[in-house]
């Protein structure tokens, strides 16, 4: 049984979160002191929310109790994400097959927005599927980047056919993307991302993971996937003075 976390500490302060990305494991919370003494946490469960989380896999149909890895005498050790799922056969490949395929059929007749940069609310990229691609173009009608459509692995990883370079056009629209797929939005809202979390995962083809995982948190923020941070939804702490920082365990309950 094990676990880890996330840090960045540098001149301009702390960033500090815990992460499910990988599974979900040993139950913490991150937090972090400030120059005045007053603290800041995020990741703590809902009371009862370990078994909460574990119980919501056990419930939901199509594979996902095969996450949960457990010792030979029955104690959990962890739930792996369902990337992992995907590599260990825990999941069928063709988990998110429905939702993508809905997806690349409602976008070949309307227009996907993407607004990437909550800072640069007029730099917009739009999307439309063509010959089985999508291809996105900017606010001058130039084409700047194109997907194949994805894969669960990519969706799940935001990796493969959603590759997010560490760039300013293709990056931060594949990250939209990945979060969109995941939260299942892309069919209610064609302007992304979706801010609104309460339209999150409703959909039944959804990242089930990550839905409960979510739900069980005391302030909604997790970090299920590699993108979770879009639209600030991840359980992160962050001060540009420091004192002091905390990973605090939640009960196994």
């Amino acid at each position: 049984l094990f676990n880890w976390s996330e840090y960045t500490l540098n001149d301009s302060g702390l960033w500090l979160n815990s992460t499910q990305v990988d599974m979900f494991s040993a139950p913490y919370a991150v937090g972090v002191q400030r120059s005045d003494g007053t603290t800041i946490n995020t990741g703590h469960l809902k009371s009862g929310g370990y078994n909460a989380v574990l119980n919501g896999l056990r419930g939901q149909s199509g594979g996902w109790a095969g996450l949960i890895q457990t010792r030979p005498d029955g104690t959990v050790l962890r739930a792996l994400s369902p990337a992992y799922g995907l590599e260990t056969g825990a999941l069928p490949a063709s988990v998110l097959d429905d939702y993508i395929n809905r997806v690349w059929q409602k976008y070949a007749t309307t227009t996907l927005t993407v607004t990437p940069f909550t800072d640069q609310p007029n730099t917009k990229y739009f999307g439309r599927v063509s010959g089985g691609v999508m291809n996105f173009t900017n606010s001058a009608g130039a084409t700047v980047t194109s997907f194949q459509k994805p894969d669960a692995s990519s969706v799940f990883g935001c990796h493969k056919l959603l590759d997010a370079p560490n760039d300013q056009v293709r990056g931060p629209i594949s990250r939209t993307l990945c979060a969109g797929f995941n939260r299942s939005t892309l069919l209610t809202n064609p302007n992304q991302p979706d801010a609104a979390s309460a339209a999150f995962y409703q959909d039944a083809v959804t990242n089930h993971y990550a839905r409960v995982i979510h739900d069980r948190m005391a302030d909604g923020k997790a970090y299920a996937f590699a993108f979770d941070d879009v639209g600030n939804h991840e359980s992160l702490v962050h001060d540009g003075n420091p004192q002091q920082a905390y990973l605090t365990l939640d009960p196994l309950s």
